[in-house]
């Protein structure tokens, strides 16, 4: 209980650096991965990353800290609640 309570303490936030270089910091598990897809979870919910030739540079736990480097498609949270997701959808329509 106390680890995810620090866990979701962490903040969270995303650097993506020309589409190849990411910074995740808030991330409190790797779920799964491989070079075209990449599930983790942050202090904000799962993180799912899509490209090609992804690979995890460095993951620190302690202080959840993740790079990744490859090419970076898409960025999506998969608990988004669907007025979040629809947002700039709707503004753009």
């Amino acid at each position: 209980m106390n680890d995810e309570k620090r866990a979701v303490q962490i903040p969270h936030s995303i650097v993506l650096n020309s589409r190849k270089d990411l910074s995740v910091t808030g991330v409190q598990e790797v779920i799964g991965c491989d070079e075209e897809v990449m599930t983790v979870r942050t202090s904000m919910g799962e993180l799912t990353i899509t490209g090609l030739r992804l690979h995890i540079g460095s993951f620190n736990r302690g202080t959840g800290e993740l790079k990744i480097d490859g090419r970076i498609d898409e960025l999506m949270y998969a608990d988004a609640e669907p007025e979040q997701r629809g947002f700039f959808k709707r503004l753009f329509k």
